[in-house]
């Protein structure tokens, strides 16, 4: 029971807003709101299905954040991202997530190495279902691969936790959010290698932490999201060269 009014509404606002800027937080990494894209704020309230006040904190958190940005006159729009970001981002996150599966490897017990195969069959689960529908030409599934990206992002908590390293945990997840989502993943089939990759790297990545290896395990980690960049920046280089990919930015 809440006995202080003022401070009742203040934690379910918190609460809302959280759970708004979440969602639109995996929408925008995932491509599902494209770079561009401008966030009205009485849309956004009608599909949440709350006032604007809410939405305007949740807005707040995603551009403390760098997802968005608050323009004059303009309302909020989703960012692009440049080449030189893109780059960064991936050598922050390639040390980072080495350094964080080395010393979660020595603590890993039985019971969190279950969590993380189970995590690591719901990711080749979903991987092959990408896949696949990759392969079928069909319309895009942006729900889809939201719930793809949220499965990798499970693998990758778990090891986090384990290794009880807030900082690099923080800094990390900040630099994971400038994936490009859809926009890359357009390029479909081209993409096939990677998605197969992520799938065998998981579970190399598994394999070493069961054995208690920190050393092999975290250079799997480093060259798993080093992988993803190579091959990611070819693809937009290839697509931006054919002029289909208008928001990214080579700097």
């Amino acid at each position: 029971m809440c006995f202080r009014s003022y401070y009742c509404a203040v934690a379910t606002l918190s609460t809302k807003a959280d759970d708004i800027a979440r969602v639109l937080e995996d929408e925008i990494v995932a491509g599902a709101i494209e770079p561009g894209a401008v966030l009205r704020q009485e849309s956004l309230s009608e599909r949440f299905e709350v006032s604007r006040t809410p939405v305007r904190e949740a807005l707040r958190r995603l551009a403390a954040l760098g997802l968005v940005s608050f323009e004059p006159n303009r309302g909020v729009r989703v960012r692009s991202i440049s080449a030189h970001e893109l780059r960064e981002a991936f050598l922050v996150r390639a040390e980072l997530e080495a350094l964080a599966t080395e010393v979660a490897t020595a603590r890993m017990t039985p019971l969190e190495l279950a969590e993380l195969d189970e995590a690591e069959r719901r990711f080749a689960e979903l991987t092959l279902e990408v896949r696949a529908h990759a392969r079928s030409q069909a319309a895009r599934d942006a729900g889809l691969f939201v719930e793809w990206m949220q499965a990798n992002y499970a693998f990758h908590d778990v090891i986090y936790r384990v290794a009880d390293m807030p900082l690099v945990e923080r800094i990390a997840k900040s630099a994971r959010r400038t994936f490009l989502g859809d926009r890359v993943w357009r390029a479909r089939l081209e993409l096939d290698e990677l998605y197969a990759k992520n799938d065998l790297q998981h579970r190399a990545i598994r394999e070493s932490i069961a054995a208690g290896s920190g050393s092999a395990a975290r250079t799997l980690a480093r060259e798993h999201v080093l992988s993803s960049s190579r091959l990611i920046e070819l693809v937009l280089e290839t697509l931006g060269a054919a002029g289909r990919e208008p928001g990214w930015r080579a700097e």
